[in-house]
């Protein structure tokens, strides 16, 4: 499992094979069953967490039982609350494995020090915390302008192939629309 993400972080950062002999001896591997819970809400988040297997959700759930899905993390992506993580407080997330799941954690103590022990991995984790935000501010913004279908297609684009994955109601949980609205938008474009 480890392999995935050497490649992933070859890729994206071309580090040395010592800085990866570096990071593979601070990591954790941890294999998740389909539904079992990563970071369970009121616990802290202790690991930044690679996903090189399988697909993750982020999700609230509010008073009324209702679910709010924040993010979803497929194959070579990261994971963690970064509120719990950073400041040492309860999350208020929940992040359930999808499907099962491989990811590679390290604790922030060990992450620091591979930071400052590999420049280019604080540079890239710097360059993918922007790219983050720039995109979490999208979302807002399409989530208050957009049409039900803007939406949609925007989501279709970011997460292709996401509806062989999960369940419909998840999508439509992460966009904010009914079960039934996203129903209709998917059965009108597939009309000729």
């Amino acid at each position: 499992m480890f392999a995935e993400f050497e490649k992933y972080i070859k890729t994206e950062t071309g580090i040395s094979d010592e800085d990866i002999a570096l990071c593979r001896a601070t990591a954790t591997i941890r294999t998740l069953r389909r539904k079992e819970l990563l970071l369970q809400e009121g616990e802290i988040c202790r690991y930044k967490s690679f996903v090189a297997r399988g697909f993750l959700r982020t999700y609230r759930t509010t008073e009324n039982g209702s679910e709010h899905i924040m993010q979803f993390s497929p194959e070579n992506s990261w994971i963690t609350d970064p509120e719990s993580y950073h400041n040492n407080v309860p999350s208020t997330y929940n992040m359930e494995a999808l499907e099962p799941c491989e990811v590679v954690m390290w604790t922030r103590k060990d992450f620091n020090n591979l930071f400052e022990n590999i420049p280019a991995l604080k540079a890239y984790s710097e360059r993918l915390i922007a790219r983050n935000l720039y995109l979490t501010r999208q979302r807002v913004f399409t989530a208050l302008s957009a049409t039900a279908e803007e939406k949609y297609d925007e989501f279709m684009k970011m997460y292709p192939g996401i509806l062989t994955r999960v369940p419909l109601h998840m999508v439509a949980s992460f966009l904010g629309l009914s079960r039934e609205t996203l129903s209709r938008i998917r059965h009108t474009q597939v009309k000729p």
